[in-house]
């Protein structure tokens, strides 16, 4: 039952609906969550159970390489300055580089049991990372030299980061219920979101110089100008929990609604539309909702903040801009990746 929860009992790779194409991954229950568009012309995401990274493809063939350190649960990436794609070791405590031929360097986080999260490139030319449990931001050189500066609000967890039109970096605090700023000389302002149990999360720089975030918790996707000022707008879909968000090639943002299997797109002046993954409307039947990480066959422990629960069965999450025009997402359910044609 577990294994079947994990896999998403989901439709065949290449099924489609509404412009959605879906691609399975090859390793079983890898839970697949960020991704990025790289260097290369491919897609890459992190494979948090497979502990291994994935490259896809604008045709859908899909190569994995696999981490040197196990249960390194691999979450978010990044291209460097560098040209390798570099990317977070929930479990694993390390921020680590992977060349676009494979070959992969980590590095220890200072802080034991800090749980990089989110990763993005400054201004500077360091890549820049959350530490969800260390409650912390963090500073990596290309030569592997760390940095760390701590959050002001107490176990706020720092989620993920972007880059700003302004030259600092932004991020969610997902227990904080604040979007957080730090500058690259590392001091830290940090803005509360109107709406409580906001649980913001995914954060992306806007076409209109704006910053743009999802709110978890609160079913919203917000919006803060660069002097902290936000505004907030309610997915259609209840509790559909959005999980990450990106700039899209057509002026608009788009993000992923995990619990609703949607993908979303907002316009700079609010409107909403929703995109149905085609895996649920091809005959699966929803799942009452589950935690995932409780299924024995995986020997893992449900661990704060815990992998939230989702209907499924595609459980939608990373969202990138593809090379080829197209949106590209991660089914941390439903094991694949999903491309969106628009």
């Amino acid at each position: 039952m577990c294994l079947a929860f994990l896999l998403g009992m989901v439709g065949r790779a290449g099924a489609s609906s509404r412009g959605i194409t879906e691609f399975s991954i090859p390793t079983p229950a890898s839970v697949p969550d960020g991704i990025i568009s790289g260097p290369d012309g491919a897609l890459w995401f992190a494979e948090r159970l497979g502990d291994k990274i994935g490259r896809i493809t604008a045709g859908g063939q899909i190569t994995e390489f696999p981490i040197p350190t196990r249960a390194s649960e691999p979450l978010a990436l990044t291209v460097g300055p560098d040209g390798a794609i570099w990317f977070t070791e929930f479990d694993g405590n390390k921020i680590a580089r992977i060349t676009t031929q494979g070959d992969v360097t980590e590095y220890d986080v200072p802080t034991v049991g800090s749980k990089p999260h989110g990763i993005a490139v400054g201004s500077d030319g360091a890549l820049w990372f959350t530490e969800l449990h260390a409650n912390k931001i963090g500073r990596i050189t290309t030569a592997g030299s760390i940095t760390e500066w701590t959050v002001p609000t107490p176990n706020s967890y720092p989620s993920i980061i972007s880059p700003g039109p302004d030259g600092a970096l932004w991020f969610g605090e997902w227990k904080g219920d604040k979007v957080g700023r730090i500058t690259t000389k590392g001091v830290v302002s940090e803005f509360p979101t109107p709406t409580a149990g906001s649980a913001p999360h995914g954060i992306a720089p806007g076409p209109d110089g704006a910053m743009w975030f999802v709110e978890f918790g609160a079913a919203r996707v917000g919006r803060i100008t660069l002097d902290g000022v936000i505004s907030e707008f309610p997915t259609p879909t209840p509790d559909s929990k959005p999980a990450f968000i990106a700039s899209g090639p057509d002026g608009a943002m788009w993000f992923t609604e995990y619990n609703a299997d949607r993908i979303g797109r907002i316009t700079m002046n609010g409107r909403i539309q929703e995109f149905p993954i085609g895996s649920f409307l091809n005959g699966s039947v929803r799942q009452p909702p589950t935690p995932l990480l409780h299924c024995p066959v995986l020997g893992e422990e449900l661990r704060a903040p815990s992998w939230p629960s989702c209907d499924g069965p595609a459980c939608p999450i990373g969202i990138a801009a593809g090379p080829d025009g197209n949106l590209w997402f991660t089914e941390f359910r439903g094991n694949k990746v999903g491309r969106l044609s628009r």
